[in-house]
């Protein structure tokens, strides 16, 4: 495989001012439109051509609706092919086929892929309760990995899957795609050199309102014990009769998925931990519950949490709340921001907002102009009156034609495979962020307040 010699290259980003911006003087310097080095990060990925001896082969074990989204924006990265497929449920292995192709390989058997010589990296895109063995297996067998988030299912199991990848030394991505995303990035860059002052206070929200996004997927009309291998699904979970909602609505169950904070918290805690370079919370608490979508799951669907982070060397001490509304009538919104004691900015994958707040004598204001003028009958104010103004804004979004995190965050993994580089977020990282939302599922279900040891990876007692 050729070195690619734009490994660094990345996607322009372009900051402007928002309109009613009042003087970029009020910025701090590195934030000016003037400071192009700064603001414009210029990168081009121009003649990655590969021969067909020089394509990294990929296979995608989970062939759902996000294994499916994976693979596809897989394969749009130069080099990349995708040879083989597995899946538990034959309709997804015949879509496959569809997809891309009659020379795809298809098998129910997840061992059979691993065991393939000329399969370089799989793509585990299965049900949380199977990330680990998959994972450990694959990196025995020498494969490089992209698995989705979380990484595990319990947090004990992180340890194997850290273990692993330092022991096999193969490149082992987490999907949580916004760690590779330009939005990330800047807000990296902005809050590092000084833009909000010091973080004090950092929240997240994601919304839904739709049977899709509160995981109420489709049951194809032909589930049956024939056209799903149900034995091999269960593997080591409680023995049950066939019931296609825990195949197919898995996320809502506690046996095979993590809940709204697995699924979604994991992303948040991803890009905050990048952003400030934090190993994770000393203390984590949650609370919800199941309001609207009761449909049999087993999970909240309004999840809200809180998080203690303790003072290191990289950022002061702070606090973070987090929540999932899947009974949003807004619908579609999420966002994650960050307070600091000069301003704030709200991170997107593809955009970030700054807010700088201003304090200003206002000489229109009657208070101050009667302290100066001496009126209101010769009385004395031992105060100013201040008044608080629009907070100035100022955005910093990609260029058009991004072609988005999830594209860079499999660029990234294909790049560090080719150059042996470092992936955006290895086992370690991925276990720091998993944490905390698999242990939000524990403070709920207990209804106690979680000590954990970012540090030691442990809880504390």
């Amino acid at each position: 495989m050729p070195v690619n010699s734009n490994e660094n290259s990345r996607r322009n980003f372009i900051s402007k001012f928002a309109k009613g911006v009042v003087g970029a003087s009020m910025l701090p310097t590195i934030l000016t439109a003037a400071d192009k080095q700064r603001n414009i990060q210029s990168l081009s990925r121009l003649n990655e051509k590969y021969s067909a001896n020089d394509h990294i082969q990929i296979a995608l074990i989970g062939a759902g609706g996000m294994g499916t989204a994976d693979a596809n924006t897989a394969i749009t990265v130069p080099g990349v092919k995708l040879v083989a497929a597995c899946d538990l449920y034959d309709g997804r292995l015949a879509d496959a086929k569809k997809k891309w192709g009659n020379d795809i390989f298809t098998t129910r058997n997840y061992n059979e892929i691993l065991d393939r010589k000329d399969i370089d990296a799989v793509i585990i895109a299965v049900p949380d309760f199977w990330h680990k063995d998959i994972s450990v297996a694959a990196m025995n067998k020498g494969k490089s990995v992209y698995c989705e988030k979380p990484m595990v299912h319990d947090i004990t199991e992180g340890p194997a899957v850290v273990d692993a990848q330092k022991r096999n030394n193969v490149v082992y991505q987490v999907g949580s795609q916004g760690m590779s995303s330009l939005g990330n990035e800047k807000a990296r860059q902005l809050l590092k050199e000084g833009a909000i002052g010091h973080l004090n206070y950092a929240e997240g929200f994601w919304a839904r309102m739709s049977p899709t996004g509160a995981w109420q997927y489709p049951i194809p009309a032909d589930a049956s014990t024939k056209t799903v291998d149900w034995d091999a699904y269960l593997k080591n979970a409680p023995k049950r009769d066939f019931d296609p909602l825990r195949f197919f609505r898995w996320r809502n169950y506690r046996d095979y998925g993590t809940g709204v904070s697995g699924d979604l918290f994991v992303h948040l805690f991803s890009s905050l931990h990048f952003v400030t370079n934090s190993i994770g919370p000393n203390k984590v608490m949650a609370t919800g519950g199941l309001r609207y979508w009761k449909d049999g799951r087993e999970v909240p669907d309004i999840m809200l949490g809180m998080f203690d982070y303790p003072e290191t060397a990289v950022h002061p001490a702070f606090n973070l709340s987090l929540r999932v509304n899947f009974v949003d009538g807004t619908g579609g919104t999420n966002y994650l921001r960050m307070v600091g004691s000069e301003g704030s900015m709200t991170v997107e994958w593809d955009k970030v907002t700054l807010y700088k707040n201003r304090n200003e004598v206002d000489a229109n204001d009657p208070l101050t102009a009667a302290k100066n003028n001496g009126g209101n009958s010769g009385k004395s104010y031992v105060y100013d009156r201040k008044s608080m103004l629009p907070p100035d804004k100022l955005i910093y979004e990609a260029e058009q034609g991004y072609k988005g995190a999830h594209f860079d965050h499999f660029y990234n993994l294909f790049n560090a495979m080719r150059n042996k580089g470092t992936v955006a977020e290895d086992p370690l990282f991925g276990f720091r962020a998993a944490a905390p939302a698999l242990l939000c599922n524990d403070s709920y279900f207990s209804n106690k307040i979680i000590q954990w040891d970012p540090t030691n990876l442990k809880v504390v007692s």
